[in-house]
């Protein structure tokens, strides 16, 4: 299991002349161009905040988060597609593999993450002992990503449209979180829909963390981690139904 996760994270800058150099230089430059774009040029304002750099860290805590998600379903979801030749030669536990894509994009996400607050640090802006509220955050969003990850990379195998459609709406499931856009500027209806959009809820927990530097509403999470175990168990359910057709379907 470790040495699959250390391929699979290596497999990020194989090819390449500087290697691990690039998992710091590219969530960096992620930062820096959201820092001077967005707090010395555009200058955006987010409501109740002076500070020129509330934008930069509202953003970077929902597109972090996000692309935490999106990257590790998206790896999940055709799995057991790209590993069809493994499979069909080697006899073992198939949930291994989407717990290596976990465990390596948790890792890569572990490095943003700290880029990130030494970024809040250098502009006097980190959020304190608050921080430790996010790991719950992020447990709840790992266990509900996993859970669809593996249900959905299921279905791929006999359905393999499953893993085009995931992106396109993917790319519809981030505009319509406010990531980009604060929610006041949204219609009330609108927010009434959103509060069921569980990517929202857990990205709004981030930007209070991050931005506002207090806890996030516990209760609003009931309904993600309701909906994480739902799909965590449904996942497991749909696997063991048919782990027996997968290599052949393959």
């Amino acid at each position: 299991m470790r040495s699959s996760v250390k391929r699979e994270f290596q497999t990020r800058w194989t090819g390449t002349q500087f290697g691990p150099f690039w998992i710091v230089v590219q969530p960096l430059a992620t930062i820096v161009i959201f820092t001077v774009v967005f707090a010395n040029i555009m200058r955006p304002s987010l409501p109740n905040h002076t500070s020129r750099f509330a934008y930069s860290i509202y953003l970077c805590s929902g597109v972090l988060s996000w692309n935490l998600f999106a990257e590790m379903l998206g790896r999940t979801v055709n799995i057991f597609v790209d590993n069809a030749n493994l499979l069909k030669k080697v006899h073992f536990p198939k949930l291994c593999l989407p717990i290596i894509v976990v465990v390596s994009n948790v890792i890569n996400f572990a490095i943003i993450t700290t880029l990130f607050l030494l970024f809040t640090l250098s502009i006097g802006s980190f959020p304190g002992w608050v921080i430790l509220a996010a790991l719950p955050v992020l447990a709840i969003q790992l266990a509900l990503t996993v859970g669809l990850g593996v249900l959905l990379a299921t279905i791929n195998v006999f359905y393999r449209d499953i893993n085009q459609t995931v992106q396109v709406v993917l790319q519809f499931w981030f505009w319509l979180t406010p990531i980009v856009y604060a929610p006041t500027t949204l219609p009330e209806p609108v927010l009434k829909i959103l509060n069921w959009n569980p990517m929202w809820l857990f990205v709004r927990a981030y930007q209070g963390i991050y931005l506002e530097k207090t806890l996030p509403d516990w209760k609003t999470l009931i309904y993600p981690g309701v909906l994480a175990i739902f799909f965590v168990w449904l996942g497991i359910f749909a696997f063991h139904k048919l782990q027996g057709e997968i290599v052949d379907e393959l």
